[in-house]
């Protein structure tokens, strides 16, 4: 009884599973017109061959109606293309389409059954083969519906096997068979069909769902990515991406706005005398006063620290003044606890477009603009002149003694460990570019980079600088690893990541010890390109690392996008690490790079506490002034060689280092 009920439920179209309904609803749409029109055609063609010898009530008078209740249907089903109905709508248009089934397969087999008696031999074959081709036509066309395909074959085979059963001519019995037999089989294999469908349908509603969940976990992951977690502030990812939004949305309009940075003043001795913790509470207070502003058209950001961007949106002309009201409201007294606290704010403001038209400009510009302020009007907002640009170090003085610069004599490569955990072992070095210029004196890597990139001498001078790292670090004991910064025009170069490879085959050194670091915004803009070149350096067998994760793009589509092998955490999650839901966010990501065998590098530990925490979190390998800052290969050296000769050198203890010191284990 359980099985016939099953059988039942399942020829009325189990509303338990609506959402394969739906899909076999979907799939109907476009077979069941072509299923009509085959029914159409065919009786069109038996009415004409039998006209002459039956009746005019049957060749004609039964098959017009027969025709307009297909065409009726057959319409139905065209406009039912444009429509997606409902899974309780699908199943109750299947159920329709089951009974309508039937019903018109039972007036095709008696129409045509009653032709048989008339005519010769020829009629009767056609009469008998228009039976045959269209109940199996029929069949394939309700492939996606075998209830009413099952129904079809039944109403249609079995009056056709007893009446042909009937006859006394062994042909016809002959043909009666082999046509029921060739239905069973056509049957079996639809449903079948069938099967294997609805397994595809349920994969796919699963592949979907897993989707919808994992897009879920982004957006949430994304949220935590952009907010700050002490402040609940929109963080630096934040500006940024905002930054760089309104200068696409802008260029080329007639409209302005203008960026601000502001920094607390006094916050460093508040922050010495009083502790973290109270310094945090100040900054959270801080936040507060920033979210409560009545100013319309701004935006605020915690870049990091004491330091916040805002980004003026309304009339640039009042962006001063606005900075200013905004200076006044933070330097009054906060209350905290027992203690009555005052630091005051300095904002340093850049217009747009006159100060810069990309986010890298304006934000050094509004940067320097609070340096002045700092400097020589402290609790001022400040806004960049003219005059602030004359007192800038000329971009282009660095571009002519980087053009004539010895590249191997000038530049040096500084080295800072990596460290596993929990042994605390140094793993490898990433090797960081310095640049004592004769004519300037130190230049910053943000500056120097940058021009080399812009004059598109970053090629030449990746490749010495990398040729020096290599050599260096074959010089150090034991199998160290070697991670090396690219830029977005070396991981877009066939011919530097080929030169890259020469510079590793050439010196020996076993490629899985290179890790090549590239950012997502450096593959961005030339997304082929940077896939072809990184295949290529996969396929050599070294390591491709995410650097600064979490602070330009970088989300988790990109991780399945681009074939990394390694994330770097970059340094200002640690930096709110105390914070649960900082913590929360360094934990997703720690999990996501075990779940897809990624290995995972956090920067910027500083202090042991967040080294502590970190090795709670089951974090594998770390990097930070906590250990060691970047340091020449000469102090590297000596400390390294006094250490033992195994593949992970002993850290000792780091806080307060001045030097990297390694001990023996």
């Amino acid at each position: 009884m359980d099985r016939i009920r099953a059988f039942l439920r399942w020829m009325m179209i189990d509303p338990s599973h609506p959402e394969v309904a739906q899909a076999q609803y979907n799939e109907l749409k476009t077979q069941v017109p072509s299923l009509y029109a085959l029914l159409m055609v065919n009786a069109v063609a038996v009415a004409y061959t039998h006209y002459d010898v039956a009746p005019f009530y049957l060749t004609v008078g039964v098959l017009i109606p027969m025709l307009l209740l297909t065409s009726v249907r057959m319409v139905a089903w065209l406009r039912a293309q444009r429509l997606t109905p409902e899974p309780e709508e699908a199943i109750r248009k299947l159920r329709q389409t089951v009974i309508l089934g039937s019903l018109i397969a039972v007036i095709y087999i008696t129409w045509s059954l009653s032709l048989d008696g008339y005519g010769g031999p020829e009629e009767r074959g056609h009469v008998a083969l228009f039976i045959a081709i269209t109940v199996i036509g029929c069949i394939f066309c309700l492939m996606n519906l075998p209830q009413a395909a099952l129904m079809v074959m039944i109403i249609v085979t079995v009056p056709y096997l007893i009446y042909y059963a009937m006859q006394d001519q062994d042909v016809y019995h002959a043909i009666a068979m082999n046509i029921f037999l060739v239905c069973l089989v056509v049957l079996q294999v639809l449903i079948s069909s069938y099967r294997g469908f609805v397994k595809l349908v349920r994969s796919q509603l699963e592949v979907a769902a897993k989707q919808k969940e994992t897009e879920r976990l982004n957006a949430e992951n994304e949220r935590l990515a952009q907010t700050d977690a002490l402040t609940d502030l929109p963080n630096r990812r934040y500006f940024f991406n905002r930054l760089e939004a309104l200068i696409d949305d802008l260029e080329g309009a007639d409209r302005k706005f203008a960026v601000g940075v502001m920094d607390l003043d006094r916050f460093k001795p508040v922050n010495d005398t009083y502790g973290h913790k109270l310094g945090d509470q100040l900054l959270m207070d801080v936040g507060l006063r920033l979210k409560s502003l009545e100013f319309a058209d701004i935006e605020v950001c915690r870049l990091g620290g004491d330091e916040f961007g805002i980004l003026f949106l309304g009339d640039p002309e009042k962006a001063a003044a606005t900075g200013q009201a905004i200076c006044d409201r933070i330097s009054e007294p906060y209350r905290i606890g027992d203690l009555q606290l005052t630091v005051g704010a300095s904002c340093g403001i850049a217009l747009y477009p006159e100060a810069g038209n990309t986010a890298h400009v304006l934000f050094d510009r509004s940067d320097y603009a609070l340096y002045n302020s700092k400097t020589t009007s402290r609790g001022k907002a400040t806004v960049y002149s003219a005059e602030h640009e004359a007192r800038i170090r000329s971009e282009r003085a660095v571009e002519n003694a980087m053009q004539s610069a010895d590249l191997d004599q000038e530049f040096q490569v500084y080295f800072q460990p990596v460290v596993s955990l929990p042994e605390r072992l140094i793993v490898g070095f990433e090797a960081l570019a310095r640049w004592n210029s004769p004519v300037l004196g130190c230049v910053p890597p943000d500056t120097f980079i940058g021009i080399a990139e812009r004059t598109g001498q970053i090629n030449r001078l990746t490749l010495s600088l990398f040729e020096t790292a290599v050599r260096q670090i074959k010089m150090l004991p034991g199998d160290l690893c070697l991670s090396f910064n690219l830029s977005a025009q070396d991981i877009t170069s066939v011919e530097t990541v080929d030169a890259l490879l020469e510079i590793v085959s050439r010196h020996d050194l076993n490629p899985k010890l290179i890790t090549f670091e590239i950012t997502e915004t450096s593959v961005i803009d030339s997304y082929e390109a940077a896939e072809t070149c990184m295949q290529t350096l996969r396929s050599a067998g070294v390591t491709l690392a995410l650097d600064d994760f979490g602070t330009g793009y970088s989300s988790l589509g990109y991780l399945h996008r681009l074939p990394i092998d390694c994330v770097k955490v970059d340094r200002s999650f640690v930096a709110g690490i105390h914070d649960p839901v900082a913590s929360g966010v360094i934990t997703s990501i720690i999990n996501l790079c075990r779940s897809m065998e990624m290995l995972c590098v956090v920067e910027g530990v500083e202090d042991r506490n967040q080294l502590e925490l970190l090795k709670a979190l089951r974090c594998n390998l770390v990097q930070g002034y906590h250990f060691a800052p970047p340091l020449p290969f000469d102090e590297v050296i000596n400390s390294v060689r006094a250490s033992a000769h195994v593949v992970g050198l002993p850290l000792s203890s780091a806080e307060g280092m001045e030097e990297l010191r390694l001990s023996r284990a």
